[in-house]
């Protein structure tokens, strides 16, 4: 019987602060993610994405930009961060972000470590993929146009992103 491979990205956003110390955040980060997935068979680490930057916004964060192509394209089944405040730096932008990620025509699951209140849509324990889109799509519905706009800034971002 052959076990699906499913693909993971690791997401990570760091203050700008780490920009001095660059190198070694990021290695310790694709340390991390290759470890904590070594003795898993089902999964392949796809790639690591890690921001270093002050910028909260999403469009403005080419690692994260980078992640959202890879997911569109359909590279990606699984986002993997430590806290789900990688993410999104506030709710508004969390609940766009996941009406996206959970409308592409690849099904994206998320796993984050928060010690509280951690999402995994895989596991999907009461129903926590359910609740997240229903929240995502009912904020959408209230605020459309911030939707519309925040597409169009991520699909302008990804047009100019490096593969």
């Amino acid at each position: 019987m052959n076990k699906e491979i499913v693909s993971v990205a690791g997401y990570v956003k760091l203050a700008k602060l780490w920009e001095k110390n660059r190198d070694k955040a990021v290695e310790y980060h694709h340390k991390y993610y290759k470890d904590k997935y070594a003795d898993d068979d089902s999964v392949e680490l796809y790639d690591v994405y890690i921001d270093i930057t002050g910028q909260k916004n999403i469009r403005k964060r080419p690692e994260m930009i980078r992640l959202l192509k890879d997911c569109t394209e359909g590279k990606i089944d699984i986002i993997s961060t430590q806290t789900r405040a990688y993410l999104a730096a506030n709710n508004a932008e969390f609940c766009l972000l996941l009406h996206y990620l959970f409308n592409l025509s690849h099904r994206i699951e998320i796993v984050t470590e928060d010690e509280y209140l951690n999402i995994n849509t895989i596991k999907n324990e009461e129903n926590q993929r359910d609740a997240l889109i229903k929240m995502a799509s009912d904020y959408v519905k209230v605020f459309p146009k911030d939707y519309e706009k925040w597409i169009k800034d991520i699909t302008d971002a990804m047009e100019t992103c490096k593969d």
